[in-house]
């Protein structure tokens, strides 16, 4: 029996939720029915967008000071990981909300800076995702046919006891894309 992509989603949610409690947490909710497929994608595009973060060796704080437009670029990843993470739910007639997502996302990413640094943040973030949608060359191409694949192997992974990969053996390909598209905005 193939299980919907929504309930893959939110047991993947509550999986990674799972993952990043302390012992002292009290632990996520098993019910998935308690679970938004919505909610789901903002908090994965998270979850991998930090994963990606640590694989990189990035310091975020540090690009705070000496690379402000650098925060946009995570954003910029995030998002077009929510994209992907979301593509599949329009077969279940569930859609995205981009413009509440950015918001949930900048908030996730970058707790704590003032407003003014998080509407920066969101408006070049956006304008970097649309750039990176809208191009036409091959390697933008490329960038978002390896993120799409590898949002859908992410999910697999965690989801499929008869996946051929694990969600460990995944999860540093997302660091491998954000150095990627990091190097492309630092050259541009």
């Amino acid at each position: 029996m193939e299980i919907q992509y929504s309930k893959r989603i939110k047991l993947m949610h509550a999986l990674c939720l799972a993952e990043t409690l302390r012992d002292d947490e009290q632990k996520p909710n098993t019910d998935l029915n308690d679970y938004d497929a919505l909610a789901a994608a903002d908090y994965l595009s998270c979850y991998v967008t930090f994963k990606a973060i640590q694989a990189a060796e990035r310091s975020p704080i540090a690009e705070r000071s000496e690379n402000f437009d650098m925060l946009s670029v995570y954003q910029a990843y995030a998002l077009l990981a929510y994209a992907f993470f979301t593509t599949p739910l329009a077969q279940e007639d569930i859609a995205p909300n981009l413009g509440v997502a950015q918001i949930t996302i900048a908030k996730t990413l970058f707790a704590g800076l003032p407003d003014a640094e998080l509407i920066e943040i969101i408006e070049s973030g956006f304008h970097k995702f649309q750039l990176i949608g809208d191009a036409e060359a091959a390697h933008w191409s490329e960038f978002r046919e390896n993120l799409d694949k590898l949002t859908v192997a992410f999910v697999i992974a965690g989801t499929d006891d008869e996946s051929p990969h694990s969600v460990a053996e995944i999860t540093p390909i997302f660091g491998q894309l954000l150095s990627q598209l990091c190097e492309a905005f630092n050259n541009a």
